[in-house]
Formats: structure tokens, sequence, C-alpha cells
């Protein structure tokens, strides 16, 4: 499917990004599933995002997306205006006094713990275990083994929908366990991080020691989106499915890691109806085992296609809209 051309005015002209219309996303999702954006807009720098903000109506939609990770858009795709900020444009990191380290939002999180531990900054090894980039790190406080973005964030820049630059300390974000409270609607394009002195080869040692561990215990070299489930208080997700007998489940080319049953795996041509189709299977299974009703971490986003809804607990409400 495609959407109608999404006519903009004469004052894009001066935009030096670009404006892509009914852009496949499926091309820029790990999954490798999802219908086209409307419109799809990738600035060149800040500036050029924040021009664009201001200009665009109130009324056209926005969703921003970052690497593509943690991510499930829907095969009928997704309206209005998507921005994605490239690495060109927001991929730089810097190095700063006193243990810090400045990063674009379009770098990827390994990247950032690399740069850290050459210059001698620990604290940040958690981003060698997280697929993704900065942006989306930033939005949902993504972490892992013990540290989360929330504790070595210091302050974030970000572009406002009414097109207004402005700074942004941890505090504004109002963190939770992933999930943030920030103004609704800005776009993060950059974000400064605070560390500790440490030694660099004994950070590169763990840094290691953490790639090993996911390799060994997740699959990473499949297309999947990344952890699917957030843990509930008290209970591993991964458990929890496998108990449910959710190890292996398959509909289609949709099916659950075997290796990892927190991961879901695109293992050919699923699309993305039956990857959300196998999570709510997989959720319903669950609650009906334990009582326990999980709760999604991947985003899922976009518009059905056309007799393809999917129902919560598959008897539920049926999802309409961003997640």
């Amino acid at each position: 499917m495609s959407f109608p051309e999404l006519k903009l005015g004469d004052w894009t002209a001066q935009l030096r990004g670009r404006l892509t219309p009914n852009q496949l996303l499926s091309e820029i999702t790990w999954f490798r599933v999802g219908g086209p954006a409307q419109l799809l807009f990738q600035p060149a720098d800040e500036e050029d995002l924040a021009f664009f903000l201001k200009n665009l109506p109130d009324d056209i939609r926005v969703t921003v997306l970052g690497l593509g990770s943690n991510l499930l858009i829907r095969d009928g795709g997704i309206d209005g205006v998507v921005i994605r900020l490239s690495a060109r444009g927001f991929g730089g990191i810097e190095v700063l006094d006193g243990h810090r380290i400045k990063a674009g939002a379009a770098v990827p999180d390994l990247r950032v713990a690399q740069a850290a531990a050459e210059a001698g900054i620990d604290g940040l090894t958690f981003y060698s275990g997280i697929p993704g980039g900065i942006g989306g790190a930033l939005y949902m406080n993504a972490g892992c083994y013990g540290t989360e973005t929330r504790d070595r964030m210091v302050e974030l820049r970000a572009v406002t929908r009414q097109g207004e630059i402005v700074t942004l300390s941890n505090a504004d974000m109002g963190y939770l366990y992933r999930k943030s409270n920030g103004p609704r609607g800005a776009v993060f394009v950059s974000a400064v991080y605070a560390g500790t002195p440490g030694e660099p080869e004994e950070i590169k040692q763990r840094m290691r020691e953490i790639t090993e561990k996911r390799e060994s215990s997740q699959p990473i070299r499949s297309k999947t989106g990344g952890s699917t489930f957030k843990n509930p208080d008290g209970h591993s997700s991964w458990k929890l499915i496998d108990e449910a007998g959710g190890r292996g489940l398959k509909i289609g080319d949709a099916q659950v890691s075997e290796l990892h049953c927190n991961f879901l795996l695109n293992t050919g041509e699923a699309s993305a109806y039956d990857l959300e189709l196998l999570g709510e299977t997989v959720r319903n299974k669950v609650r009906a085992k334990s009582g326990i009703e999980l709760k999604w971490e991947i985003r899922r986003m976009g518009h059905f296609a056309p007799g393809k809804d999917v129902r919560e607990f598959l008897d539920g409400d049926v999802f309409t809209g961003a997640v």
C-alpha cells in the first residue's frame, strides 16, 4: 500500500535534508518488516531539523525513528512525517573534561561505549550490550547488567515540536524503568554522559565479556527487535515464557527464539502481523499459566493492514496508532 502525497508548501525548498515520500520502513528496521512512511525526513543537522519542525503544520503527525532495533512497524505503515536522524548530521562523539562524553542521537550505543573506553571513562560499558542508537536509549532509558541510561546521562539537547532547541536535564526526563517522560514530541539530538576514571584495558576487557555473554545467550545475528517484553517485578520474562510453553513457538515465519525466548525472530518472510500476533499469543499463554501480564518493551507503531488487526491477549482491545 501507499499513502497520498503529503504537500507541505514552498518552504521545503529551503531544507538541506532529504524528503522521501512512501519510503518503505522495512528497509531500516531490524525485523525487516513494516509498511511505508507517508513522508520520511532525514535532516541535515540540528538547525535543519528545527526549521522543519517550526514550519510543519501542527496537525501533521510526527514520528521519530532511531536505528530500528527496538521497533515493530505494522504492515500498513505510518501516516504523517517520519523523522530519522542520519549519522552524517547526528553521529558525532566528543570527549569532554571531567570524564564526560557527548554523543549524537544517531550514534550506535556500542560506539559510545568504545569511545569512552578509549578515553579511560568508566561507567558506560553497559552500552556495549545494547543494540540500537543513543536516541532510542534516551527515549526508553535503555539499560542492562545493572546500569541504565538515567544513571549516566547528565543532559541532552532536543528540538521541540515547535522548532525550539532546548537543553534538558536528567530530572526533566522523568525516567522510569524502560520509559521516559520528557517533553511530548521533542526530538533528541545529542546527550552528555558522565563516567568515572578507569583504565582503558580493564574497561575493554569487561566490554569483551559483555559481548561474549550476549553472543552466547541471545540471537543477535538474526532478524530480531531485541528484548521483546519488560521484566515484571521479581520475574524474568524469558523464564515466564519458557514455563508457559512459548519457547520455539511459531506463527508463519515469526518464531520465539529457542536460544532466548524473550526474543522474537523473523526467520524468513514474516510480516509485522505475524510477529505481533505471536507476541500477543505469548502474552496470552503467560497470563494463563502464571496470571502475570507481560508488557511490551518493543515499540509497536503504525497502521494494521486491512483485515490484519491484532487484539491484546488475542481477545481484548485492538491496538491503534503508535504505542
